[in-house]
């Protein structure tokens, strides 16, 4: 049995096991390696992806979910060309150390910013409560959130 989902905007039938988790489909069979494996339980973020346009742990995602489904990663944001934005954001920031927490930190962000282009301060860090970061620290990655938004409203 196969399903039909879109990942990064390409329409791709999907015949893995349908009880597989989206985390190994998405770096085995598809090379989408920015999805970091952390702690497999759905509570680090490392593996932070849009589904529908939600963030989503790919952890906790069955690949027999994904019917009619569209999954975006970072190497999707960066194909739309909507990744080069963030990415400045949180280099002008200094938000980022190792970077194993920054494709989930990217993607948590890009889905505040689909829903939300304004967030407070408040919002900002519900949005990306579900992600872990031992190197930056969770300041500087929110002021770099705060920038991308005063940089929608200065646009706006």
């Amino acid at each position: 049995m196969a399903v039909n989902a879109t990942i990064n905007g390409s329409k791709t039938l999907v015949e893995a096991g349908l009880n597989r988790r989206l985390i190994d489909f998405l770096r085995e069979e598809m090379g989408l390696t920015s999805v970091k494996e952390g702690c497999g339980e759905g509570e680090c973020g490392a593996c932070t992806v849009l589904l529908n346009g939600e963030a989503v742990a790919s952890c906790t995602v069955l690949v027999g979910q994904l019917d009619d489904c569209r999954v975006e990663t970072v190497e999707g944001l960066m194909q739309s060309g909507t990744f080069s934005r963030i990415e400045a954001a949180f280099r002008s920031a200094g938000a980022v150390q190792c970077g194993y927490c920054t494709p989930g930190m990217v993607i948590s962000t890009q889905a505040l910013l689909n829903v939300n282009p304004h967030p407070t301060g408040e919002e900002i860090a519900k949005a990306l409560e579900g992600n872990l970061c031992r190197c930056t620290g969770y300041n500087k990655i929110q002021e770099a959130v705060q920038q991308l938004a005063k940089e929608d409203v200065n646009a706006g």
